[in-house]
């Protein structure tokens, strides 16, 4: 009985959607064409949420409201490209911006820890400094070889971008897992080493190289390393 109920709710919802939304392709892209600009201001609102946390942090706010900062932050990196590749607007241009806001957000957060928690800073200076030394070096070398920075969004940016948010959460509100910060340093130290090696192996700018093996592929199917 009840099976049967939830099955007449299924149908009866499936009619009602239909005639709201009826399946017209042509009314699907111009919705997607009116909303193009969601993922643009996801990425600003990511970018001005750098002075927001280190404001919070000068003024001594409480620690959980600056980690829901990094929070949000990480719900509009995540989501960002996924509402884009939705609505057919993920370009290279975006996909660049999305790299720039990470980088300018995380600048802030840097910032907001040392006003807050500057013996986490102390205790991994080491780290910081090697990450921030290939940071440097990468995108020198991205521009000197692209004119512009890159833009892999590889899986092990991804897995870095998420421990290092929850560390930075689990410090700045709670002082608790110092040690994932040390984690994520090593991993973005790991991500900087890939992303070298990918921009050396591609002979021409392309965004969101997944692995090196993608590089690498990429690389064997320009037509200019094909045998002839």
């Amino acid at each position: 009985m009840l099976r049967k109920y939830k099955t007449h709710l299924q149908q009866t919802a499936g009619v009602a959607l239909r005639r709201i939304r009826p399946p017209d392709k042509t009314w699907d892209r111009k919705a997607a064409a009116g909303m193009v600009w969601i993922p643009w201001a996801m990425i600003l609102t990511r970018a001005l949420l750098c002075p927001l946390i280190v404001l919070g942090a000068l003024r001594g706010w409480d620690g959980r409201y600056l980690g829901l900062i990094v929070l949000v932050a990480l719900a509009s990196d995540i989501y960002d490209g996924v509402i884009a590749r939705r609505l057919g607007s993920d370009t290279p241009a975006l996909r660049l911006s999305d790299s720039a806001a990470d980088t300018v957000f995380y600048i802030g957060v840097a910032v907001a820890l040392w006003v807050s928690r500057p013996q986490i800073i102390r205790e991994n200076r080491v780290l910081l400094a090697v990450l921030l030394g290939l940071e440097i070096a990468r995108y020198g070398f991205d521009f000197w070889k692209f004119g512009k920075g890159a833009s892999y969004h590889s899986y092990l940016a991804k897995c870095w971008g998420l421990v290092m948010a929850v560390a930075l959460i689990a410090v700045i509100s709670f002082n608790a897992l110092h040690w994932m910060v040390g984690l994520s340093l090593m991993l973005g130290i790991l991500n900087n080493i890939e992303g070298l090696a990918m921009s050396a192996i591609l002979p021409v700018w392309r965004n969101d190289v997944k692995t090196l093996q993608i590089a690498l592929r990429i690389r064997r199917e320009m037509p200019e390393n094909k045998p002839k």
